[in-house]
């Protein structure tokens, strides 16, 4: 399914098995382990949508209008009806159960905002990074930078309507050439409870990867 535009007001997961608690700015009482995770991606894959679409609070976000002056720096293909972009993060948070609070920070996905990039990294012990089946060339470049930073991190392709039917999940593994233990799932990234599940996907990666610091 299409990515919902990022000023979309935010819709909050529903349901008794939520795993969202906190309904409140402040962080609730329970809260015992906090996490940093990037949520990367080329320009136009859905970050700005996907943190919409999960945070407790009120997201925040640095977007600015795509004006002529970058019509000759950015890629618009594949991602002409985009009007907005990100300049600076967008930032959300969400609560798991056990106490687990994922900070969400959703970086620029074009090559000339990369100098924000260790900044936007710094501290962070993982990240999602969300790919556009329909131009997974476009993935390249953020992939390689996380994998730079030595990030653990799982990929979550956003489904679009229009997007090519790939057979089986070790063609899209070498076509990225992705590591074997690299989780990858699909979410629609203006659903609460799928791009949770994403986000899940990453954060059973970290506690694999590393069960010890988990505890």
């Amino acid at each position: 399914m299409a990515s919902a535009p990022s000023n979309t007001p935010s819709t909050p997961p529903r349901g008794d098995d939520t795993p969202t608690a906190a309904t409140s700015v402040h962080l609730p009482d329970t809260a015992h382990a906090l996490v940093k995770i990037l949520v990367a991606g080329p320009f136009g894959v859905g970050k700005t949508t996907l943190i919409d679409s999960v945070s407790e609070i009120r997201p925040l976000h640095t977007e600015e209008p795509l004006s002529e002056a970058s019509a000759g720096v950015d890629d618009l293909a594949g991602v002409r009806d985009k009007e907005t972009t990100t300049v600076a993060i967008d930032f959300g948070r969400i609560s798991l159960p056990g106490g687990v609070v994922l900070y969400l920070f959703g970086t620029p996905g074009q090559e000339r905002f990369r100098s924000l990039w260790d900044d936007i990294a710094y501290g962070a012990l993982g990240a999602l990074v969300l790919v556009d089946s329909r131009r997974l060339d476009a993935s390249f470049d953020v992939l390689g930078l996380v994998e730079e930073s030595g990030l653990p991190y799982a990929v979550a392709f956003n489904a679009f309507p229009d997007a090519p039917r790939h057979h089986g999940e070790e063609r899209l593994r070498r076509a990225l050439d992705l590591e074997a233990d690299t989780p990858m799932v699909t979410c629609d990234a203006r659903d609460a409870n799928s791009s949770i599940d994403a986000l899940l996907a990453l954060v059973d990666h970290l506690i694999a990867r590393d069960p010890a610091e988990a505890r």
